[in-house]
Formats: structure tokens, sequence, C-alpha cells
């Protein structure tokens, strides 16, 4: 039975800040059977309008009428004015939905989560990727990862500028390899350069874990294409994927072990790279912002606690920071 059933009230949901991302929010709000979508917040007047002509909805006068009028709001309004927007929704008790990072330091993100606290409201953190049917694969083939590279590339925009790029792309990285190593971290050695922005625009960290798997990441936001890939080693398997297309393969060490056998018994000849046993991954593609809001949703209705939470989302912003903090120091050094 569905958790929505038509005798169960709809979740009344708006949107703080309609840009660029926040529009989509707007749309699938719109567009969920267990929503009523009350309207947005935005300071921009034409977009305000263009967006509630497209979803025929209410444009609120301020922050805390939003809050007023709704059981949950994502929160989309750039990075350094999260807590600004935060805290008026929480004094009105209002579930939130806060996007990646959930704040740009770790006072503010303290700050919230007391205040979310204080009024029994959930805080879901927009790390999209944990709802990419790519991450709910890995999750369940990896339990003993001891190496993982990942890269995410973006073209330059001034949108996101407000911080670096380990803030605004790696940071999805970083929380992927938190949720699959579930181990301390040992040491964090970063790399980064600024390139157009005041702060770093192409990033690289080595992550050591205390239970000895290691984790590079790189991350630009001045490549001349998209490109969002991680690859996970462990004992027993290799896996490559691709978060931006939905698809990836897999080698597994048992498969490796039956083709030696078919080469030393002559069913199969040693180099022959069409006998290789490399698996294409059965991933079922869906669009990670809708799952992402179907389950805060779901997460407000049921008062369970969502799968990205805010502690998870204050220690991928730690993380983040130390790395930020390194490159900046290595920087001045220069």
């Amino acid at each position: 039975m569905s958790l929505f059933s038509s005798s169960k009230p709809k979740v009344k949901c708006g949107v703080a800040g309609v840009g660029s991302l926040g529009q989509h929010h707007a749309r699938i709000y719109a567009s969920l059977p267990n929503v009523e979508f009350m309207g947005i917040f935005e300071a921009n007047d034409e977009r305000a309008a263009e967006i509630c002509a497209r979803h025929n909805c209410r444009r609120f006068a301020t922050v805390e009428e939003l809050g007023e009028a709704c059981d949950a709001v994502s929160v989309v309004v750039p990075t350094d004015r999260h807590e600004q927007v935060a805290l008026p929704l929480l004094k009105r008790r209002t579930h939130l939905l806060i996007e990646k990072p959930i704040t740009a330091t770790l006072e503010e993100a303290e700050r919230v989560l007391a205040a979310a606290q204080e009024a029994g409201c959930l805080v879901q953190v927009g790390h999209i990727e944990h709802f990419n049917p790519v991450m709910s694969y890995l999750e369940k083939q990896i339990d003993r990862p001891g190496y993982i590279t990942a890269e995410r590339l973006a073209p330059y925009t001034p949108r996101g500028t407000e911080v670096g790029v380990v803030l605004d792309l790696m940071i999805h990285d970083i929380g992927i390899v938190l949720a699959l190593v579930k181990s301390p971290i040992r040491k964090i050695d970063s790399v980064g350069i600024n390139v157009l922005s005041k702060t770093e625009d192409i990033a690289n960290a080595r992550i050591e874990f205390e239970n000895g798997c290691v984790a590079n990441l790189s991350a630009s936001r001045m490549s001349l294409k998209k490109n969002r890939e991680i690859r996970v080693f462990q004992d027993n398997a290799y896996l490559s994927l691709d978060f931006m297309n939905q698809k990836g393969h897999l080698v597994k060490k048992s498969d490796l072990v039956a083709y030696g056998l078919k080469v030393k018994v002559g069913l199969a000849k040693a180099g022959d790279a069409s006998g290789i046993p490399v698996a294409e991954i059965p991933i079922e593609k869906d669009e990670p912002l809708k799952l992402e809001l179907m389950h805060f949703t779901e997460s407000v209705a049921a008062s369970r606690q969502p799968k990205v939470g805010g502690a998870l989302g204050k220690t991928a912003l730690e993380v983040a920071i130390q790395i930020s903090e390194q490159i900046r120091n290595a920087t001045n050094k220069r």
C-alpha cells in the first residue's frame, strides 16, 4: 500500500529561491500526488512571476509567510544565505530540505541544527547523488572498498562561485565516499588552484580512512564538458559508474576466476578481450531530484529521519572545509 493513500492529507510544500535549481524543486513539488504546492519566496520579481504563472502558485512576500503556510520548504538560495533563510522557517516549525552544502560554515550549521532540534523539525540536506540510482546500486554492491577515485567536472559559470569548487562540486563525492566507507578519517592531503574565482576552481583531495581505504577526489569547474564518474575497487570486484548518464560496468573476481579456468581448459583464449567478463550494470534510470523530494515529503509525512540528514550534511561540510583550508593555506604560501 502506498504511504500516501487518498485518506492521508497532502504535505504542504514551498520553495525559497527559484533560480536555476529551485525552479526544478517547484516543478517537481507541483507534480507530486502527495504534495500540495503552496508557492514560493523569490526576491527577483520577474523570476517570481514566471514561476507562479507556470505552476499557478502564490508568491509569498516573506520567508516567514511561506513558513506559516507550509509543512515543508526547500531552501534553494545561495549557500551563504542558507542560515539566514532556514532559521525563520524553523521558528515556524517548518521541515526543511536545504540544498548542499548545508551552510557555508560549521558555526552556521550548528545553529541551524540546534534550531531544528528545538523546533522538532526534520532537516534533509540536498546531497542529490544519494538518490541517484547509481548510488543505490553502489550501496548494495560495496561493503569493503579499498580504493575509490571520483571525478566531477563542469564548465565555468558565475552561479555557485560564492563558495569554492570543493563546497560547490566536490562535496557531492565527499558525501558519497563517507556513506560508502563508513570509517573515521585518518588524514587528508589537498591541492587546488584559483583560476577565475576568488576561491579554488580546481581541487584534488586524497583522503585516508582508519580502515585503510583511500579515496582520491578531483573536482573542476573549468572544464569544457560535464563529467561525474566514480570507480570503486574492493578485494572481490571493480566498479566504474557514471552518475550523469546512470550507467556503468562491473568486473567481479568470481567471474575472472571462472574465465581463467575456461582459458586453462581451452574453452577461451587468453588475451581475447571479448572473453573478459565485464558486465554492464542494469540501472533503472530516474530523475534523482524527483526521488530526493519524494523521499523528503515521505519522511515529513511519516515523521521519520531522512536518509541524508543534518548530521551527514554537517560531516560532509566539515571535511570540505578542511580541504578548502588546506588549499587556501597552500595558496597563501606561494
